[in-house]
């Protein structure tokens, strides 16, 4: 659920700042490469009723090129195909909110991050930034969690890994060629994931920048091997990963805070009732929904097993 709140701020990171520049020498390399990629499905059913479910993660690999028989093998017979509205990020947006509510992205009082900081959380952003051969006071003026996001896009960058990669897009492209029905899933109060800055506690931002630097530091070779696994089709190989112990602190703050979590909660929710009311009459769907919500302990593959539907993994 942290990967998940880490992927939608660095989007909006990415609204208000430039994508980083070509790899350089200085960083180590670890690279990924994808072709003719298919994600795991899984099947669920009650009688005559039918959801295949497509796991989604990010970040992929960047020049992925995805294609999946077995997905347009059951748009074949499919009358629906449920993807998520997606967030909010738009320019006049962005700008309202640097105007506006500039505060609430920006480090105030004429300070830096520097000056916000705990040092010795610095000095590993100074790092990680110095290793990306990237000025020494880029994402200064930024506040910790979104100078860390910017400094995450870029270094995802660096190992040819994007957090920008839609494959709801992708499932929406191939469900007009096939002529199938597009419904968006809309989530009520995740229209804007900036909201949940302004309810963050300071303690659970600086958890959650931490998980991103050890994600920079020692995480990286996870994420390219997660990547190539889910390329793969190889939903094992992701399950067997372990989460870095930083990014299960940060998902444990934000559990027990207010903010990105009670999105995600809803997010989790809203997917849960779409399933069910798809699984109540006779028909097939498709709906792509976040791997790390499928998978994890009591997630949506458990909710749906507990109120007795039949699944089939990949």
């Amino acid at each position: 659920m942290a990967v998940i709140a880490t992927g939608m701020l660095a989007g909006h990171a990415a609204a208000v700042g430039r994508a980083a520049e070509q790899p350089s020498a200085a960083l180590d390399e670890i690279v990924v490469s994808a072709e003719r990629a298919g994600p795991g499905m899984w099947h669920v059913r009650r009688g005559d009723a039918n959801v295949w479910i497509v796991g989604s993660i990010s970040p992929l690999p960047r020049d992925i090129t995805w294609r999946s028989k077995q997905v347009e093998n059951v748009l074949e017979s499919t009358s629906l195909v449920l993807v998520q509205k997606p967030i909010e990020i738009s320019i006049p947006r962005i700008l309202w909110m640097l105007i506006a509510d500039r505060k609430f992205l920006m480090v105030g009082g004429g300070n830096g991050l520097k000056d916000v900081l705990p040092p010795a959380l610095y000095a590993r952003f100074a790092a990680q930034r110095s290793k990306l051969d990237e000025p020494l006071n880029k994402w200064e003026r930024y506040r910790p969690i979104i100078a860390a996001a910017f400094l995450q896009q870029a270094a995802f960058n660096r190992v040819n890994l994007s957090m920008r990669l839609d494959l709801g897009a992708a499932l929406r492209m191939l469900a007009k060629k096939h002529g199938v029905r597009i419904e968006e899933i809309k989530v009520a109060g995740a229209s804007d994931m900036l909201e949940a800055l302004k309810t963050m506690p300071a303690a659970t931002e600086l958890t959650c920048v931490e998980a991103s630097l050890s994600t920079l530091e020692i995480g990286l070779p996870r994420l390219v091997e997660r990547a190539q696994a889910w390329a793969e089709g190889n939903v094992e190989r992701i399950a067997n990963l372990p989460e870095l112990k930083e990014v299960d602190a940060c998902r444990s703050a934000l559990d027990a805070g207010k903010g990105a979590s009670d999105v995600i909660s809803r997010i989790r929710q809203t997917w849960l009732e779409n399933v069910e009311k798809n699984l109540r009459s006779a028909g097939t769907s498709i709906a792509v929904v976040n791997l790390d919500m499928l998978l994890e302990r009591g997630g949506l593959l458990d909710e749906l097993r507990a109120d007795g539907y039949d699944i089939e993994g990949p």
